[in-house]
């Protein structure tokens, strides 16, 4: 059996049986043209697959030397199907491997600082709107919030009123399986803002719930004159 010949045959089946797009097609030719390349075209045993697993390895990143050996190790498990192979090589050997933890990129904390200072900065200008003020004033609440707490973006777009104790300067996180976490807010310059912002959208939290969601007012509100 060569292996380039099946190939060809297994790519006519992703696309006409299987029916995957051809963006998927182009990357399962590309990979498993290089596979042969490396390899030959007969059929591999244990010691030429490891061998190209070291290959792999050497010249890619995890993702993806995941992706390759998928692309390989699904042609190998048509050829079985179709009873092409007798025994599938990748039976024997260990495709498995720890992935490396990439650390999410964090914003700076001068730039944090920039970025805060110029919202306060519009805050304290006198000849804005009061759409626009109360828009700044929101800003801030989500800023501050975010970064006093180290809130996700989801948790703090469904972060409920009935779950924020500006009093005591506490947030209860609903997670997922119903499990909670409490966070504490122990600055009172970042309280006093959320409490200047829950003042000022009183009226729409009681109608949407959520402390900080972006409401529909707020849209009505922008083609005010002067907004």
């Amino acid at each position: 059996m060569l292996l380039k010949e099946e190939i060809n045959k297994y790519l006519n089946y992703c696309k006409f049986q299987k029916e995957l797009d051809d963006k998927t097609i182009k990357a399962y030719k590309a990979d498993l043209e290089q596979f042969i390349t490396v390899i030959g075209e007969n059929n591999p045993d244990k010691e030429m697959l490891n061998a190209y697993l070291v290959y792999l390895h050497r010249m890619y990143k995890q993702k993806t030397v995941k992706r390759k050996i998928a692309s390989v190790k699904a042609l190998f498990h048509y050829l079985e199907e179709e009873e092409l192979i007798e025994i599938n090589p990748f039976h024997k050997v260990k495709t498995k491997f720890r992935e490396e933890v990439i650390l999410p990129k964090i914003i700076p904390r001068d730039i944090i600082e920039q970025l805060l200072n110029h919202l306060y900065k519009e805050r304290s200008i006198k000849e804005y709107s009061e759409w626009r003020k109360k828009i700044i004033l929101r800003d801030i609440a989500v800023v501050e919030t975010l970064f006093s707490t180290g809130l996700r973006i989801s948790e703090l777009c469904h972060l409920q009123n009935k779950y924020v104790d500006l009093k005591n300067g506490v947030l209860c996180i609903q997670g997922k399986g119903g499990k909670e976490r409490y966070l504490q807010i122990g600055n009172n310059d970042v309280l006093s803002i959320l409490n200047a912002y829950k003042m000022y959208f009183e009226e729409e939290i009681k109608k949407q719930g959520y402390f900080l969601s972006i409401v529909m007012e707020m849209r009505c509100l922008s083609n005010q004159p002067g907004a």
